[in-house]
């Protein structure tokens, strides 16, 4: 476990936290470990059992409370499958298939049979995202719809926030503070307590480093899906502008909202996701 966190005892304060969270979880849900190739998956089962599946993928650094806001909504009328990446700061096994294989595909794979699913909706969010679409380019057909919020592998990845939030470091909570604002877009009082939520994480959390594959153009052609692909115009980590035109010149016939004052962190997408899981 220490492979992903600073210390034995950072990952112990990150899971206590986490298990404080999902006491807090908004519907009746079950807890489920799906045993995979790549070690024991977490996930967290909402909605009624004979409603229409959709597989829930986080981001980097998070966990399945990112959906909190949401899975009170979506429950109602679907089987809500809330994943804990593997290698992320969730209750899944550390490791970490390497993105720039079908290692993270044959990991879904594993996941979606041991939880008896055939095929189902995917909602994913930034690195999430990427899984959800990759698995999408690998097995269109056990995804019926794909919904993906500020997701990678479409526009370019930026680096130069790192650099600035390296020359932060030194200037310690402040100084993580504020690298954390700048990657994620976390401004304002109303966010202070994601913000801390997220800071708190990665004091102790080590993220992945190596950049996301990016789609062929090819692959972004063979989705037959319906799509849909929400982006912050402020995005500090991809390039928005160049998702939405490669999205919308290669599938045609997706969706595609581009929020000019919103980052990396997207808030607000409930009931418009709702409406497109819906059809």
């Amino acid at each position: 476990m220490s492979a992903i966190y600073k210390s034995e005892a950072g990952a112990a304060e990150i899971q206590r936290r986490y298990q404080e969270a999902l006491r807090a979880w908004p519907v009746p849900a079950e807890q489920v470990r799906v045993p995979t190739r790549e070690g024991e998956t977490f996930v967290v089962v909402s909605g009624p059992k004979e409603a229409p599946p959709v597989v829930l993928l986080h981001g980097s650094g998070a966990n399945a409370t990112m959906w909190l806001g949401d899975v009170a909504s979506w429950a109602r009328h679907f089987r809500t499958y809330a994943v804990d990446l593997v290698g992320e700061p969730g209750l899944s096994a550390p490791s970490r298939p390497a993105l720039a294989s079908d290692g993270a595909a044959r990991w879904l794979d594993d996941v979606l049979a041991g939880l008896g699913i055939t095929g189902a909706a995917f909602v994913g969010i930034s690195l999430g995202g990427w899984m959800a679409l990759d698995y999408a380019t690998r097995r269109p057909e056990r995804v019926t719809r794909l919904a993906l919020l500020c997701p990678g592998g479409l526009g370019k990845q930026t680096m130069g926030w790192m650099v600035r939030a390296a020359l932060l470091r030194p200037f310690g909570r402040w100084g993580m503070r504020r690298s954390v604002r700048l990657a994620t877009g976390l401004e304002g009082p109303e966010l202070r307590s994601v913000l801390d939520q997220v800071v708190g994480v990665f004091r102790q959390f080590k993220p992945r480093t190596e950049r996301l594959p990016v789609f062929s153009d090819e692959a972004l052609r063979g989705l037959a899906m319906p799509l849909l692909v929400t982006v912050g115009g402020r995005d500090a980590m991809f390039d928005s502008e160049e998702t939405a035109r490669r999205v919308r010149r290669e599938v045609p016939h997706a969706t595609v909202n581009l929020l000019p004052e919103a980052g990396h962190a997207i808030f607000g997408q409930t009931e418009s996701v709702l409406a497109f899981l819906r059809g």
